[in-house]
């Protein structure tokens, strides 16, 4: 039962990351680009924690009771390993800045151009290297 619970689990979210490509590759609007981008991010750090768990019983938490030999070859047996852990809490930090600044870009865009469009922008731009107005 459990190993049907974590397929599903990793089916969903393998699905989850192909829709929100689709949505960052084929979405022409700069806004649902970004919110595909978000889900992707996030759906990335739940598969890195994910990595890091164990599926056995019981699962204890990465902090080592005592020094002892006993003591570290059950925590190396039952313990969660903490980096996948903290590398997830630096990307979701890092990506956190990352929305923000692209969010930016496109209040700018949107400001200069009146869409947030990539092909309308893109056109808008070709014309104007030919020069044209």
């Amino acid at each position: 039962m459990i190993l049907l619970l974590w397929s599903f689990t990793l089916i969903s979210l393998l699905a989850t990351l192909v829709i929100s490509v689709y949505g960052i590759v084929a979405k022409p609007n700069l806004v649902k680009k970004l919110i595909a981008l978000t889900i992707f991010g996030d759906t990335a750090n739940v598969l890195m924690v994910l990595l890091g768990y164990r599926l056995i019983y019981p699962v204890v938490p990465p902090i080592l009771p005592s020094l002892s030999k006993t003591a570290l070859g059950e925590f190396v047996k039952t313990a969660v390993d903490p980096l996948p852990q903290a590398l997830v809490l630096t990307a979701v930090v890092i990506g956190m800045a990352v929305n923000v600044l692209i969010a930016f870009a496109i209040v700018q865009v949107h400001r200069l151009y009146g869409t947030v469009d990539a092909r309308k922008v893109g056109e808008m731009l070709a014309a104007f290297g030919r020069g044209e107005k």
